[in-house]
C-alpha cells in the first residue's frame, strides 16, 4: 500500500477514503471527508499490493512510502502530536506499527540502525514497524511532531510505544503525547 504525506500550504478538502488531514493552525486532526481552510497535512493510504517497505521522496509528496499490512489483522490509523521540552529523550524504543512523522518546531536527532538524521522545522521521515530508535530533542528550543501510524487495532486506546531496555521503563518521561484521533482501516 502507499502511504504518504502531503503538505498543503492553502489548505485543503478531502472527499473521503483512507486519509487524515491535520489542521496546523488549530492543532485538530480529521479522517476522511474533511475541509481546512488553512495550511494543512495530509497523510493518505492507497492500494491493496503488499509491497516492501521503503521510502522515497515523490513530486507533490513530502514523503511517500510503501508499507505492507497483514489484511487478516484489523487496523486503525491513529494521529497523535508529541511534544518534548527542550533536551527530551524517547529511549530506545519501537512502536507495533509503521508511520510518518512531521516536524512543527524545534529540531529532533532519530538514532537508528539505518544511522543518525536530524530533522528541523517541517522535516519529515518514516519509522517502520518495531524499528528501534532513539529521539533526542533540541537541547535549546522545545520540539514537537505530528504523526499518524497505522497499528494493530489491538493497540487502540494505548500507549503504543515500547521501550528496549526494561531499565528505560523506570526513568521520567518528558515527551507528551496526545492522541487526535483513532479511526478503523478498512483494507
Amino acid at each position: 500500500m502507499n502511504f504518504a504525506l502531503y503538505e498543503r500550504p492553502e489548505g485543503v478538502e478531502t472527499t473521503g477514503g483512507v486519509s487524515v488531514v491535520y489542521d496546523l493552525a488549530n492543532v485538530r486532526a480529521y479522517f476522511g471527508a474533511a475541509r481546512v481552510d488553512g495550511p494543512a497535512l495530509v497523510w493518505e493510504l492507497v492500494g491493496t499490493e503488499p509491497l516492501v517497505t521503503h521510502c522515497h521522496k515523490v513530486e507533490g509528496a513530502a514523503l511517500e512510502v510503501d508499507v505492507e499490512l497483514d489484511p487478516a489483522v484489523e487496523w486503525i490509523a491513529r494521529c497523535d502530536r508529541v511534544e518534548f521540552p527542550a533536551g527530551g529523550v524517547a529511549y530506545w524504543h519501537v512502536h507495533p506499527g509503521p508511520g510518518i512523522r512531521r516536524l512543527l518546531h524545534g529540531a529532533l536527532t532519530i538514532d537508528s540502525p539505518d544511522g543518525v538524521s536530524t530533522y528541523r522545522s517541517e522535516g519529515a521521515w518514516f519509522e517502520g514497524a518495531d524499528q528501534p530508535v532513539l529521539a533526542t530533542a533540541s537541547v535549546t528550543d522545545e520540539t514537537a511532531f505530528v504523526r499518524v501510524l497505522l497499528l494493530p487495532a489491538a493497540w487502540q486506546g494505548r500507549r503504543s510505544i515500547r521501550y528496549l531496555d526494561p531499565a528505560d521503563d523506570e526513568k521520567p518521561k518528558l515527551q507528551q503525547a496526545t492522541v487526535l484521533l483513532e479511526e478503523p482501516l478498512t483494507l
